[in-house]
């Protein structure tokens, strides 16, 4: 004899020789055969002591039952009055009705969109394991190529794709102004002088497509470009006109290379030459000329003050020459400034000392 009680909030389940026998609602019971009793809670998942869809062939269980599906490229995420509870993957799920209220969302895998209506929030943790995550920066785009094909243009922000065998790719750029070194440049002038030059370069992507898509390592592109149009300008000066235009090396740079870098979608903003260095022998001669033109510089500096001072004094010399007054004038200048350094005057001698001075001093 086997006796059961099935409270108000349970539902008991009997089977004999694995057959469905009955369902027991509340209440006692008292069998006397080769019964098995189960009991389950209502609102609890049915885990089966026989096959599922045996026992779903009876009205009665089935009407007991909520039964969910889930096929092979789908998951189902439970939710319980509306909070979340579980994820489901492929399989059938029974789940006894009553108290609590479950409802699922059924999700396509098959595909990479996340078109059902469920919350950034549970996207990004409870159902962060069955989807992927990629990040562009606000200052950052990106190209998507899915299964090998362009899909779109992402702006800055979070995207989330389900998980599958469907490839993604996102290609992302910086937007902002960029700078690129072009260093270390051999090349030989007109008249074959070696030079290196160094050089500096700012661009931005205007389009990322052609930067990312349609064309493949486009800074590498870039340099080359610049490379090349550096070769064709310093190949077609000497050293002499190099030196003396190297201030125009930006112009043509930007003139020539700027169409050819807007088909790998970029444009330039500037160019400019940071460094020319010569081989060492090479400075030596330069430096050489240089001391020489500074020192025939000096040299004719020095020739005309001394013209225009010997002209000065040649003036001068006629106009004492025409003027007496001026003549005695500067004598007494020029024992004025003798007589600055004198401190003191000793005489000796006859009378003629004074006569003398007085011939100094005293016009006749």
């Amino acid at each position: 004899m086997k006796r059961i009680r099935v409270n108000a909030n349970q539902i008991g389940l009997v089977l004999k020789d694995d057959a469905f026998m009955q369902l027991l609602e509340q209440g006692a019971y008292t069998f006397w055969g080769r019964e098995k009793l189960y009991l389950y809670n209502k609102g609890t998942a049915f885990n089966a002591p026989i096959e599922l869809n045996a026992l779903l062939q009876h009205a009665e269980v089935a009407d007991a039952l909520e039964v969910v599906e889930v096929k092979d490229n789908e998951l189902a995420v439970q939710f319980e009055d509306n909070r979340f509870v579980t994820v489901l993957g492929a399989g059938k799920y029974a789940f006894w009705k009553g108290i609590k209220n479950y409802t699922f969302t059924m999700i396509d895998t098959g595909k990479i969109e996340i078109t059902e209506p469920l919350s950034i929030q549970l996207i990004s943790t409870q159902l962060l394991p069955y989807v992927r995550v990629h990040v562009v920066e606000t200052y950052e785009k990106a190209v998507l190529i899915v299964g090998g094909k362009f899909a779109g243009i992402l702006e800055g922000g979070t995207y989330y794709w389900w998980k599958n065998s469907i490839s993604i790719q996102v290609a992302k750029a910086d937007m902002r102004n960029l700078q690129l070194e072009v260093s270390g440049q051999e090349i030989l002038t007109k008249d074959k002088a070696n030079i290196r030059l160094n050089g500096v370069v700012q661009y931005r992507i205007t389009d990322i497509v052609k930067a990312l898509y349609e064309n493949k390592d486009c800074d590498r592109q870039v340099y080359i470009l610049l490379q090349l149009a550096l070769r064709e300008y310093i190949g077609g000066l000497t050293l002499d006109e190099l030196l003396d235009k190297k201030d125009s090396i930006g112009d043509f740079i930007m003139k020539n290379a700027s169409e050819k870098v807007a088909d790998l979608g970029i444009e330039i903003r500037s160019f400019g030459i940071r460094d020319i260095i010569l081989p060492g022998d090479m400075k030596d001669i330069m430096n050489q000329v240089l001391m020489a033109e500074k020192k025939a510089q000096a040299n004719i500096i020095m020739r005309r003050e001394e013209t225009a001072s010997m002209r000065s004094l040649l003036n001068t010399a006629k106009l004492m020459e025409e003027n007496e007054t001026l003549w005695k004038l500067k004598e007494m200048e020029y024992v004025e400034k003798i007589a600055d350094k004198i401190n003191n005057i000793s005489v000796s001698g006859n009378g003629q000392i004074l006569d003398q001075l007085k011939q100094i001093f005293v016009k006749n």
